[in-house]
């Protein structure tokens, strides 16, 4: 081997190099974008899902709405007209209806924001609701 020879190698390997490292960015450029590809589409597949159960959910509140309007109609129609009965029974007929009416009308956004206004303005009461259900439902869980 003859001294001019040996820079010959030496360039070619460093050419040799340089184009396997060139290769190499573009094979890892590739990857990532590949991978923000599949993270992009993941997460668009996420908000479609969670947009079609936030409108199921909807829907189904809707539906409950109606139903326990419709319930104040069938307890109208059972029920006696007078005397003390007749007074209860329309008493909860019309709180079947406008609690049937206000839940079609504010949906689970309305009523959530409902509660947490009512939460805020009356902390304490509620924290000792949330004390009480806490305790009726360790209490019916222990029987078990």
């Amino acid at each position: 081997m003859t001294n001019s020879s040996a820079p010959d190698v030496k360039s070619q390997a460093q050419a040799t190099g340089a184009k396997a490292a060139d290769h190499a960015r573009d094979i890892a450029g590739q990857a990532a974008d590949k991978a923000r590809d599949v993270a992009s589409s993941a997460a668009q597949t996420a908000r479609t899902a969670a947009s079609a159960a936030g409108q199921k959910a909807e829907d189904l509140t809707e539906r409950l709405g109606s139903g326990v309007a419709s319930m104040a109609d069938t307890v109208r129609q059972h029920a006696p007209r007078e005397g003390y009965l007749g007074q209860a029974a329309e008493a909860v007929a019309g709180g079947l209806e406008s609690g049937g009416q206000y839940i079609q009308r504010e949906g689970l956004n309305g009523m959530a924001n409902d509660l947490t206004t009512l939460i805020k303005n009356n902390p304490i009461p509620a924290l000792l609701v949330g004390v009480g259900m806490g305790f009726l439902l360790a209490r019916l869980t222990s029987r078990s």
